[in-house]
């Protein structure tokens, strides 16, 4: 078992910025990667950010590519995801999953393990 816990959400401005923390406690020797999802009201979870945990690879969803960018600490065993030039259509609640197997990466049907949430609400 992996256990996660986001941290960071909040209420910030179109163009401001924040940062999401998720730590990993249990089993991490099991990750291959981790990744963030996120879920607007009404709509599917949507891929946002994923890196695999011993090759350091990063991959991003169109929508938020060049304005977010997902780093690791893997003596901390947490992903952070920055996030800035928010926009309205950003607002959502911020999933962090944990994949234990090759393959999927991009797809949250792939991943074994995920966060309670946190939610992201940028105001225009």
């Amino acid at each position: 078992q992996v256990q996660l816990v986001e941290s960071g959400g909040g209420l910030v401005q179109a163009g401001g910025s924040l940062r999401l923390s998720c730590a990993a406690s249990g089993r991490t020797f099991s990750m291959y990667a981790m990744g963030w999802f996120r879920q607007a009201p009404g709509k599917e979870r949507d891929f946002v950010a994923a890196i695999k945990w011993s090759a350091g690879t990063t991959y991003y969803g169109d929508s938020v590519k060049g304005r977010f960018t997902i780093s690791s600490d893997r003596v901390k065993n947490t992903v952070y995801l920055q996030m800035n030039s928010l926009k309205p259509e950003d607002t959502a609640v911020y999933y962090c999953a944990v994949d234990v197997s090759i393959g999927g990466i991009t797809t949250a049907a792939s991943y074994d393990y995920w966060g309670r949430g946190t939610q992201v609400t940028v105001s225009s």
